[in-house]
């Protein structure tokens, strides 16, 4: 196995307060990374990612800049202790940290960003009127029957490719329902529905997807430094003219986070590194792929560790 680094950007967190606090605590280069943040949006990013409350962060509009600050101040720590990638990915709003870290998008377009694009989402549909679930055990030609004999005229889609042993579904909140109770029917070992606040990736968010547009159109972005591999189609992008236009059809459409694995794989990477609050994509690629080598950094301990492991 190659031994190529890929940084892997976490899209969600299990919304707990006090992520990054240790990092900010120890290493003056992570909460310089705050400070900035802080400034950008004109409120303390630290203090709802320090102290705020579970239900303070699970709100799209704030959880979104939150993940962002903590894994570019991560990443910030690691490059500096000389640990640096190969290439580049992140799950869903991972994808904006890891363009960061590429040096394709500026840290105040990336949180202004991604702030505007969790307010879009929020708004696109009533709390409550959208749902995720996750199926596990069903292939993807059996969760899009699943979702076609649940939807009854309803929004219900594939969204989060995760792994061969998990699928993410999202729609309408009925029809979500719907296709968890019928789940084992089809032979899922379980059917779990998700913490969150909108139906990412489905249809349902082409409002936000309109919206989005404009801002991303107004960004100067740069050429990546590293390569990402990118959610909408799975491949690998190093031009600045096919950033904008990725990261628009992302909204809409599934994440395809178990092909983006398999790619990097291919393209020799044996250590993923994931880079930002918690450990739900290191289960993901060990679900695609044993053979690799995982590691995370969320704090000095995982640092350390890290660090330690490869000299």
């Amino acid at each position: 196995m190659d031994n190529q680094i890929a940084f892997i950007f976490p899209g969600q967190a299990s919304q707990y307060p006090g992520m990054g606090r240790d990092l900010a605590t120890n290493f003056p280069e992570a909460q310089e990374v705050f400070t900035k943040v802080s400034k950008i949006l004109g409120f303390s990013i630290e203090k709802f990612c320090f102290h705020g409350k579970a239900e303070d962060l699970q709100l799209t509009e704030i959880t979104q800049p939150a993940i962002l600050t903590v894994s570019i101040a991560a990443a910030t720590v690691l490059t500096l202790r000389g640990i640096k990638p190969h290439f580049v990915a992140g799950h869903s709003l991972g994808e904006y940290s890891a363009l960061v870290v590429a040096g394709a998008l500026s840290l105040s377009d990336a949180v202004q960003t991604v702030r505007k694009r969790g307010k879009y989402m929020q708004e696109a549909v009533p709390v409550g009127d959208g749902a995720m679930a996750a199926i596990l055990g069903l292939k993807i030609h059996e969760v899009n029957a699943l979702c076609h004999d649940s939807a009854q005229g309803e929004v219900l889609t594939p969204a989060n490719l995760n792994s061969p042993g998990q699928i993410v579904i999202s729609g309408s909140s009925q029809a979500v329902q719907r296709a968890t109770a019928l789940a084992s029917q089809w032979g899922a070992k379980r059917a779990i529905l998700l913490p969150v606040s909108a139906p990412f990736h489905s249809p349902l968010m082409q409002p936000a997807q309109e919206k989005l547009e404009k801002d991303l159109n107004k960004i100067d972005f740069s050429d990546l430094q590293v390569p990402l591999v990118n959610n909408v189609d799975a491949i690998e992008i190093r031009y600045k003219s096919e950033i904008a236009n990725s990261l628009l059809r992302q909204v809409c459409t599934p994440v395809r986070w178990s092909e983006t694995i398999q790619f990097l794989v291919k393209k020799g990477v044996g250590r993923f590194v994931e880079v930002g609050p918690g450990r739900v994509l290191s289960g993901l690629v060990r679900q695609n792929d044993r053979s690799v080598k995982l590691f995370n950094v969320e704090d000095t301990e995982s640092l350390e560790k890290i660090v330690t492991a490869m000299g």
